[in-house]
Parts: C-alpha cells; structure tokens; sequence
C-alpha cells in the first residue's frame, strides 16, 4: 500500500498546535509568539512524522518572486462575480505584483485543491488567494499554509486563513428598511432552502429589519429553491387569490435575483403589476437578469470587486509581514452589500 502523505495537519494535531504555530515554526517565521517549548515539540512532531515543509515554499521566506496566485470556483464561468478578478488584478497593479489564476472547482476534493495550491507554490508565488463564487465555509486545503493566504467569499472553519465575505445580513435589513420607508407593513421573504451562510445571513437580515420596524419576522416567509422556478412557486403561495387582498404581502423580498424573475412571474399571471400592486426587491445584482427585468429590478449588490481588492492588500500585508494572520484569520472581515434602486419599488397602492 502507498504510504499516506503527511501534510501539517497531521504535525498540528500531532504537537496538539494550531496549523498556524506548525507553519510559524517551521518556516522561522520572526516575530511570533510561540514558546520554545512549543516549537521544540513541533519540530519533534515533524521529525517523528516525516514531515518536511515545501522547499520552494521556504525559499519565498528570502526571496519574492512577485506573483500571487488566485485560486477560483468557476469565477471564470460566472460574468457577475468576474469583478473579484477585475478588483484583484488591479489592486496587484498598484503593487507591483503579477497575478495568476487556476479556475476550478473547490471544497469538492481536498487532494486536487492541494494539487492545485501546490502548483503555485512549484512556481514560487509569494501567496496564494482562495475565492469561492458562493459565500461559504470551507476547510482549505494543507498546502494553503505554508505561504500567505487569504480567502474570498469564504470562512476557515479552523478561523486561522484571513478571509473577505459579503455582509448579507445587513444588507437584507436594509432591504426591509427601504420598503418600510416607502409605506410597506406586509413584506414577504422568498427565502432559499439551501442551508448556507448566505441563507442564514440574508434571513437573520430580513428578521432585523423587521423587528426594528415592530413587524412580524415570521408572518410572510416561504423557503424555496434558489432558481426561478422557486420564486414562481413561493411569490404564488405569498399572492394566491385565496388571499385577502387586505393581508397579502404588498412586497416581495427575494433571497436572489434569479428567484425575483420567478416572483416576476407570479405577480403577472395573478393579473397583478410590479410595482403598482407589488414590489419585488432581489439580492445579488446579478447580470444581466436585474436590468433587464421589466420594470428594472431593485436589487443588493455583492462586493465582488472589494472583496479582490482587499484580497490582494491584505495578501500583500502578510507578505511584507505588515500583518499577523492568525490576529486576522479569528474574524471575517465583513464588506457592504449596497442597494441598487430601479424601478420595482413603489409604495403599496391605498396606503
């Protein structure tokens, strides 16, 4: 049988360390606060254990190459979350440093995510940036620790890896802030079924805002798939005919844009008008589906371009040592979602 490889997981739990400390230790990174006690039984873990850190990964320690690598989920195939490219790039500009991308798919198979990570440490990028289209939490692969990294769009489950996510949560109450400014008292939330940080963070968003505002959070919520077809189906069941017209939701909150063309929908076959009879708000601002919607979809909009921007400035602090990790990588910084107003938000008819 083909002997498993060791990775500093395995010398972490071994010294009963955070993989950060193995990393520190190993690598001399200056500076740190660990006690010569600890690195004398992380170096013993590694020696007992076999395992020997990148050789060209240490070299980065003396010599910057100038390129960092950006590992991605599919954002290559995704037109609305190409702005994490577009930010990143033009932040490694301002920097001097040149950026390079592998397009892939993440958090699926731990053993290609290495192979991957390892493919820049085989060129000597000085770090490495980990992005995922969707917000979600993730445990990075081993070889993610042994240069500077930071995370887009996802959490470290272990919280030691830096990482960048949209503030969902915030910007879903300020969506329920809006509509209660236009007059609304009955506003619905077409919600996703798929348990993710996002769904959590837009529904705890939504119950904000409508506790700050004395509403009922759990009146109008209806769980669905995220697709069209699912905010067709709910936007039904929150209209249905069945309903008083004088208790039915006068808006619509829709967990993305792709769920308000389903709500779009809805509202037109039950003889009813955006915005005259309902408002429809997404959240993503996605293309081309929230500007060619008809009225023009009112809409949150992610922070793709922040999120790679900061990417590559706090990337290229942990570089240049400016920054400690492990301070960073405890909490997610968390970027505005601002709204885009267009035309699907009117005040409710009669009130």
């Amino acid at each position: 049988m083909p002997r498993k490889q060791v990775g500093i997981r395995d010398v972490a739990a071994a010294a009963g360390v955070s993989v950060t400390t193995v990393s520190h230790v190993l690598n001399d990174t200056p500076h740190t606060r660990t006690s010569d006690e600890t690195k004398a039984r992380v170096r013993e873990a590694a020696a007992q254990l076999g395992y020997h850190p990148n050789r060209l990964a240490r070299g980065l320690r003396t010599q910057a190459s100038g390129m960092v690598g950006l590992l991605t989920e599919e954002i290559a195939t995704t037109p609305h979350a190409g702005r994490i490219i577009l930010g990143a790039q033009e932040e490694a500009n301002k920097h001097n440093l040149t950026l390079a991308i592998i397009n892939s798919r993440l958090n699926t198979d731990p053993e290609v995510e290495g192979v991957q990570v390892q493919a820049f440490l085989d060129r000597q990028a000085d770090g490495v940036i980990y992005a995922t289209v969707w917000h979600d939490e993730v445990v990075p692969p081993d070889e993610l620790h042994a240069v500077p990294a930071v995370l887009i769009g996802a959490r470290d489950r272990d919280g030691e890896i830096p990482s960048v996510v949209p503030d969902e949560r915030r910007g879903a109450a300020s969506v329920v802030d809006l509509l209660v400014r236009q007059g609304h008292r009955r506003i619905a939330f077409a919600a996703s079924s798929v348990d993710v940080p996002a769904t959590r963070g837009r529904l705890r968003g939504y119950r904000d805002g409508m506790l700050a505002a004395n509403l009922d959070p759990d009146e109008f919520i209806v769980e669905a798939i995220s697709e069209a077809s699912g905010g067709y189906e709910a936007t039904m069941g929150l209209l249905d005919h069945g309903r008083d017209p004088a208790t039915r939701p006068t808006a619509v909150f829709c967990y993305n844009d792709r769920m308000a063309m389903g709500a779009y929908r809805a509202v037109a076959e039950l003889g009813l008008t955006v915005p005259r009879d309902v408002s429809v708000v997404g959240f993503d601002d996605q293309d081309p589906i929230a500007a060619s919607l008809y009225p023009a979809l009112t809409t949150v909009a992610l922070p793709h371009y922040e999120m790679g921007a900061w990417a590559v400035e706090t990337l290229n602090s942990l570089i240049e040592r400016r920054d400690e990790a492990a301070l960073l990588g405890a909490h997610p910084v968390l970027l505005e979602c601002p709204i885009v107003e267009r035309a699907s938000v009117a005040p409710p008819k009669g009130d």
